[in-house]
């Protein structure tokens, strides 16, 4: 018994156990599984980080330090300024326009029946590629109202309120009456009562008039009245019709106003008819006719939606467009989330609906709209794919961003040295704004 006991005291401990990992594993095949991501998160990520921050030293040919010159060139070359212009504009209204709308929608969707389908049918632009969208955009904003959807709907509203001309290419034809002043056009004699004017006009292809025309007639003359005919002197075929006479075929000015003027001042003025006649009173006896300028003016054709001034906000509607969806699908999330006690409490003491929305929907979901805003910041400032394929070349340089230009330097201009140092700021862009996510993120969690 004793021996074994000193046997017992003399012998080693017991081996302590080999750690292992809160699953179970050991660490080393742990390390073992983790490597081929590892070996791809390097080749992938941290060396090309490593590299860009290297390139952007050196010069553009790599064989030389260049010291901070490429940096310097961020804020004198004028195409890196627009494009750092433009990224502040988009870093502040993209992201705000998208998550505000999203809330809108997260908010109106809860309370109507068919929410879902809503909520489908504004989601579903996110799953359009860049590029897809990016072309579907170039084609509303095309300039032409007939091909752009943009252009269609605003002209539409243009001229509910402002009808445009129907004869923008009308005009006197060989030994006419009339002589062109001040965009419209007057006739070369006075015209008297009880008379009968010819306003012969040409330019108007007859497709093109009014669908109210009708064929013209020559007008009566009236005593104490000025009467005339404005129509289309113009009839298909070698020597069919005759110049400054209403033959059977020609069609009447329907619509077009005629003013009487004496000593520059208007004194009476009428609308022709749809057969092309017009009435005028005895105060036109003695006064020049005009067709005023509005009778020929251009047809409104809508906005260069992309041209300089309107490209990027223009571009930034597209974006808004695709991810308005996204923000809407995260900010309902959390609205599911939010005690209804609370608002029916807010509404028992008092508050009306906008009130509720104000003072304690917003603030019960600032967390979530704080992580959609600033995640769509993170995502503004990589945006390349709408600005390259939406806006045209002649305006591509007004709609410059960062990481456009940064294609532009490293590709089309030969210049990596240059396009490194875009690279690294925008990631130094970036950083500060994804590590205000992630540290809210785990705030949340610890919730």
């Amino acid at each position: 018994m004793s021996s074994a006991t000193a046997g017992g005291a003399g012998s080693a401990p017991p081996a302590a156990p080999r750690h292992k990992s809160v699953t179970g594993t050991r660490k080393t095949v742990a390390a073992l599984f983790l490597l081929p991501a590892l070996v791809l998160l390097g080749a992938l990520v941290v060396y090309p980080i490593g590299y860009s921050v290297v390139r952007s030293f050196s010069n553009q040919s790599g064989d030389g330090f260049a010291g901070i010159d490429n940096y310097k060139a961020l804020f004198t070359d004028n195409g890196i300024r627009t494009a750092l212009k433009n990224n502040i504009i988009w870093v502040v209204f993209a992201p705000t326009v998208a998550t505000a709308l999203g809330l809108v929608f997260a908010v109106l969707t809860e309370r109507v029946r068919w929410g879902t389908a809503f909520k489908l049918v504004v989601f579903m632009p996110m799953a359009i590629s860049m590029l897809a969208a990016g072309i579907i955009f170039r084609l509303v904003y095309d300039q032409d109202p007939d091909k752009g959807v943009a252009n269609a709907v605003w002209v539409g509203v243009h001229d509910t309120f402002a009808e445009s001309s129907a004869f923008p290419k009308a005009h006197p034809g060989r030994q006419s009456p009339l002589e062109a002043q001040g965009g419209g056009f007057l006739t070369k004699n006075p015209v008297h009562a009880g008379r009968s004017v010819t306003l012969p006009l040409v330019g108007v292809a007859p497709d093109q008039m009014p669908g109210s025309a009708k064929k013209a007639v020559q007008a009566k003359a009236e005593p104490g009245k000025v009467t005339g005919t404005a129509w289309q002197d113009f009839t298909r075929g070698k020597g069919v019709g005759k110049l400054g006479q209403v033959d059977a075929s020609e069609l009447g000015y329907a619509g077009m106003k005629v003013e009487a003027v004496k000593g520059g001042k208007v004194v009476d003025s009428a609308k022709v008819r749809d057969d092309g006649t017009f009435t005028l009173s005895a105060k036109a006896d003695g006064a020049q006719l005009r067709l005023p300028a509005g009778n020929f003016k251009e047809p409104y054709n809508g906005l260069d939606w992309l041209g300089p001034s309107l490209v990027t906000p223009a571009i930034i509607g597209s974006y808004i467009w695709m991810w308005a969806g996204f923000a809407m699908v995260l900010i309902a999330a959390g609205l599911a989330g939010v005690p209804r006690e609370l608002l029916e409490a807010a509404r028992v003491d008092g508050a009306n609906e906008w009130q509720v929305f104000r003072r304690v929907t917003v603030p019960l979901l600032a967390p979530v709209l704080a992580v959609v805003t600033v995640t769509l910041m993170i995502n503004v400032l990589k945006v390349f794919d709408l600005v390259f394929i939406i806006a045209p070349g002649s305006s591509q340089d007004d709609a410059n961003v960062l990481a456009l230009e940064l294609y532009r330097k490293g590709f089309a201009e030969d210049q990596p040295g240059i396009a490194s140092a875009i690279a690294v700021f925008l990631l130094l862009l970036v950083i500060p704004v994804m590590l205000f996510n992630v540290r809210r993120l785990r705030r949340e969690v610890r919730r």
